[in-house]
């Protein structure tokens, strides 16, 4: 096990990925935050909650997204059911520029997913990618992020882990070998 973002280094880079998204989108009077579940949400609401200090009194549309019935490795057998979470998204993406976020990037199928699954609620005048970690090398789509907090050359074998700890007492990013 490698540490790759202390506690400390995670904190610091969700401020500035926020604050990247409040020098892009402003007041966000047209941009939507979407946290892909399940574990893009532990992120996004940390980005949220950063954005709501920002510019307080200010509602910042924020839903979340799961995309099990999406995934092109869904499995239908009685045995292998997946389980699904819970998907909030109270409001049209007609004509609004959503921030995707999600916690690894990395073949890009999950992504594909979720912008399977975001065509649902309306289609948006523009998607992009908000990542923590970016595992580069590993692509199998082409998709890229718009913002990314760390970027990884990463082996298949290894395994990139986010850890949230509660109450954000032991929130880390590692790198698992095989």
């Amino acid at each position: 096990m490698k540490p790759l973002l202390s506690h400390q280094q995670l904190s610091i880079t969700i401020e500035r990925l926020a604050c990247q998204l409040l020098e892009n989108h402003g007041d966000f009077s047209n941009s939507v935050l979407i946290g892909m579940q399940p574990r893009g949400v532990f992120l996004s609401d940390r980005i949220y909650e950063r954005l709501c200090k920002a510019l307080p009194g200010t509602a910042i549309a924020y839903g979340k997204l799961d995309i099990t019935f999406y995934r092109d490795d869904f499995k239908t057998s009685a045995d292998d059911l997946p389980v699904a979470n819970e998907t909030a998204i109270p409001f049209s993406l007609a004509d609004k520029k959503i921030i995707l976020v999600d916690d690894v990037l990395f073949t890009g199928r999950t992504i594909r997913a979720g912008l399977d699954a975001l065509l649902d609620f309306g289609r948006p005048a523009d998607v992009e990618l908000l990542v923590l970690v970016d595992r580069r090398f590993s692509r199998e789509l082409p998709i890229q992020p718009d913002y990314v907090g760390l970027s990884v050359d990463t082996v298949a074998e290894q395994m990139v882990k986010v850890v949230w700890g509660p109450n954000d007492q032991k929130n880390e990013v590692i790198l698992i070998e095989a």
